[in-house]
Order: structure tokens, then C-alpha cells, then sequence
């Protein structure tokens, strides 16, 4: 146990504000400071008020973490930080942070990429990722699938939103039905009362000369929308729960039908589902029977490790120091459109470092551990 990485991972992509604490692939801490309901009343998430919540959450959540772990911020091995992609003002809070807190500990830093972040959490889970894995990661900002042989340095896209992420459809289409924001979990909810073949809703690129992986939700959202607006324009009641299942089936058959093609296509006989759209109960029982049935092992993360949080940065950051990767420079900046083909952000003088070892990217005075 003592001889695995202890590393704390700080997660400020949108609005929740995660700090995770994980020594090897077990999990230690998980704390998490959610602006959500400041943005509700929005109806979306507003960049502004997500940097000013981080930054006020950021340390008590840090020192919440390293008393739930029960270590103390000198023990760490090293901080990992979201370099990107995410939103701009709100990855700075946290890439701020990290180059705080790991300077003045003198621990290396590592900027890892926000959907590799995604992918290794299954690890907290299930134990070390097949390698190669195929993920399907489902968020408000993103629905991509993507081919991993190596989570640490090489990630390939085989195909990704075109225009709404599955995340985003929930939220505009709980915003037409009056559900209020977050969209995902009220309409789960309510979907369980309804009938998923109520409505025969349109399934986005799934014809024969549409890209294979890519996704499309914009045109189901218009469709559910153009539904809604003709029963009310008749003075019929909308039937909300037949909806939210109709709708939801055409989201969740599109993305397992395409994941299980591409692990077919890609000879992988695992599927990992992440992102915050991987709590979905409805995608969740789909994925697991079409696995099933195609002789596939569907591997999916709890619900609270699905969402965002500082546990997978983590993840990623002691698998990182692990395999020996490159730190990242003092001069490491927050990218809102960090590519999934660059898991972590090294430095450019390609120092290695390697777990125990002296880290001479870390400044001399730093290493007097003024957090000690």
C-alpha cells in the first residue's frame, strides 16, 4: 500500500468544486462543493459565478479532503489539477490552486485532461482499465467515444457530438417541460413513470451513410420541442412523463447502439460508460443488456463518481506518477479546449519523474514544505 502514489486531485471544469484524495487506485477522499443551485435560477450554468464559487469553496474543500483521507498535505506524492477542457474562468481557480498548494509542498504538478480524468475513475471501481478501453462519455458539454490504449498518453476520438451534447438535450428539454435545472435526474424520474415508445422521437446519425460514432441531439431536441408546442397550441395536455421516457430512450438507444458498434468494430471486448449523463438509470440497463447480448463486459462507476469531481483528477494524476510520466511546467495553463488526445499536459523540457524521487522541477524553497 505505502509504495503507491498519494494524490490529491482538484476538478473546477464548470460548477462543482471537486477535491479527491486517492493513494494508488483506492479511493481515500471524495469532497465536492456544488454551485448548482446558485445557477438554477438561470436556468444554465453562468462562467462568472462558477469562478467566484470556486474560489470561495476551493480551500475549505481542500482541507475537508485531507481530513476525511486522514493524511496530512506533506504526505501527498503530488497534485494533479483539470488543465482543460472546461470553461476558461473556472479551470484557472483550480489550476491557480494546484500550482499553490504544490509549490509550497514541493510536490510535482500534473494538468491532466478533464474526459481521460472520466475514464480513469473506473479504476477507484473496478480496478485497473483493460487496456485498450473503449469509453463512452456522456456530459452536459460532452458525448464522445473514445478508443484508450494507454489513459496515461493515448487517448483517440473516434467520434463526438456535432452540436448538443446528450447532457445539454435533458437541460433544454426539462427547461420546455418547466422541470426546472438540472434537466438529467428530473427526467430520469420521471421517465419511470412513462412510456418509452409513447412517441416515436427522431434518432440522430444513425443512418447508413452518417458518420458511425459522431453524435447528434440538436434535431431530437427541436423535435420533442415542435411536439410539446403543438399539444399546447391544440389546448391538450402535454403527457410530461411519456415524454421525458420517449425522449430519454431516443438519447440512451443512439448511445449504446453506437458504443457496442465500435467495440465490435475496434476488437474490445470492454465498454467503460462515464460523465454525468452515466447516471442515468434508463442508460445504465440499455448499455448493460445490449453488453450482454454482444458478449461485452460494460463497466460503469457509481453515480456520484459519474458526475464531476475531484476523485478522478486524482485517478489520473497517481496513475501519472505511477507509469513515470512528465510533471507539468510552474508555467502550466488552464486550456477550456484541452484536446481528449492529450491526457496530460507535460513539460516541455521533458523532465520524467519518477514516484520517490527528488522532483527538480520543484523549486529550492519550496521544498521546506511550508505546509508542512
Amino acid at each position: 500500500m505505502a509504495d503507491e502514489p498519494l494524490v490529491l486531485g482538484i476538478e473546477t471544469s464548470c460548477d462543482e468544486t471537486g477535491v479527491g484524495i486517492v493513494r494508488g487506485h483506492t479511493l481515500l477522499a471524495d469532497a465536492v462543493a456544488s454551485s448548482v443551485d446558485e445557477h438554477a435560477r438561470f436556468g444554465g450554468v453562468v462562467p462568472e459565478v462558477a469562478s467566484r464559487a470556486h474560489l470561495e469553496a476551493m480551500v475549505p474543500t481542500i482541507q475537508r479532503a485531507l481530513k476525511e483521507a486522514g493524511v496530512a498535505a506533506s504526505d501527498l506524492d503530488g497534485i494533479a489539477v483539470t488543465a482543460g477542457p472546461g470553461l476558461a474562468g473556472a479551470l484557472l481557480v483550480g489550476v491557480s490552486a494546484a500550482k499553490a498548494y504544490a509549490y509550497a509542498l514541493g510536490k510535482p504538478l500534473y494538468g491532466v485532461n478533464h474526459l481521460a480524468s472520466h475514464i480513469c475513475v473506473d479504476q477507484l471501481e473496478h480496478g485497473p482499465l483493460p487496456e485498450p478501453t473503449m469509453a463512452l462519455l456522456v456530459s452536459g458539454g460532452h458525448s464522445s467515444l473514445l478508443l484508450a490504449p494507454d489513459i496515461t498518453s493515448d487517448v483517440r476520438p473516434l467520434g463526438s457530438t456535432i452540436d448538443d451534447a446528450a447532457g445539454e438535450a435533458f437541460d433544454k428539454v426539462a427547461r420546455v417541460l418547466n422541470l426546472g435545472f438540472p434537466g438529467g435526474p428530473v427526467i430520469d424520474r420521471i421517465a419511470r413513470e412513462g412510456d418509452p415508445d409513447a412517441i416515436a422521437f427522431p434518432r440522430g446519425l444513425t443512418g447508413p451513410r452518417d458518420a458511425a460514432y459522431d453524435f447528434s441531439f440538436s434535431g431530437l431536441k427541436t423535435a420533442v420541442a415542435r411536439w410539446i408546442e403543438a399539444k399546447r397550441a391544440a389546448g391538450e395536455e402535454v403527457p410530461v412523463a411519456d415524454v421525458s421516457a420517449s425522449f430519454q430512450e431516443a438519447v440512451v438507444d443512439v448511445l449504446t447502439r453506437k458504443a457496442v458498434r465500435a467495440c465490435k468494430d475496434e476488437g474490445v471486448e470492454h465498454l467503460m460508460i462515464g460523465g454525468g449523463v452515466a447516471a442515468n438509470s434508463r442508460l445504465r440497463a440499455m448499455a448493460e443488456r445490449r453488453c450482454e447480448d454482444a458478449g461485452l463486459t460494460l463497466r460503469v462507476p457509481r453515480p456520484k463518481l459519474c458526475t464531476d469531481n475531484g476523485a478522478m483528477v486524482a485517478a489520473l494524476g497517481a496513475e501519472m506518477v505511477a507509469r513515470g510520466r512528465s510533471a507539468s511546467a510552474w508555467d502550466l495553463s488552464a486550456d477550456s479546449s484541452l484536446p481528449v488526445t492529450d491526457p496530460h499536459v507535460p513539460d516541455p523540457n521533458g523532465h520524467a519523474h519518477s514516484h520517490g524521487h527528488s522532483h527538480d522541477h520543484v523549486h529550492e524553497l519550496s521544498r521546506k514544505n511550508l505546509y508542512a
